[in-house]
């Protein structure tokens, strides 16, 4: 097991979102948030210059959304692994994610332990969908 942090990037185009994120995920001593923007394009730009483990993407982004940029960065950087995260709580946001390249998918519904559950298991190689949608998932 390796002793240094899981580094982590944080996309959201809402300060307040990727400021709580941070302030949740940085008590937990196996993450280091190493960066956060509010864009498609410069979450391209901060995986180049911050190589992270993880990207945590939120979707609904403008001028470029969450599917383009885990498109581009899946592509360019495919040691990065993109955790899709949005408000839409459909199994087709998830799907679509994944088939952009994205290792795993939760909702702003989720839990901080189910994040976290996330960003472990797609760091170590997994893919994760959040309980959210795996349960949508199962009823349809």
């Amino acid at each position: 097991m390796r002793n240094d942090p899981i580094r982590v990037v944080l996309v959201d185009d809402h300060q307040m979102v990727r400021e709580t994120w941070k302030m949740l995920l940085q008590k937990d001593e196996r993450l280091q948030v190493v960066g956060d923007c509010a864009s498609g394009e410069e979450a391209i730009a901060m995986a180049a210059s911050l190589s992270p483990n993880i990207m945590l993407m939120d979707i609904n982004m403008y001028p470029m959304n969450g599917l383009e940029a885990t498109k581009e960065i899946s592509r360019l950087y495919p040691s990065i692994k993109v955790i899709g995260v949005s408000i839409n709580n459909q199994p087709s946001y998830a799907k679509n994610m994944l088939l952009a390249g994205a290792k795993g998918y939760v909702t702003k519904n989720s839990s901080r332990e189910e994040m976290l559950q996330a960003i472990i298991q797609v760091y170590n190689g997994e893919t994760f969908i959040c309980k959210e949608i795996q349960d949508k998932m199962n009823k349809a």
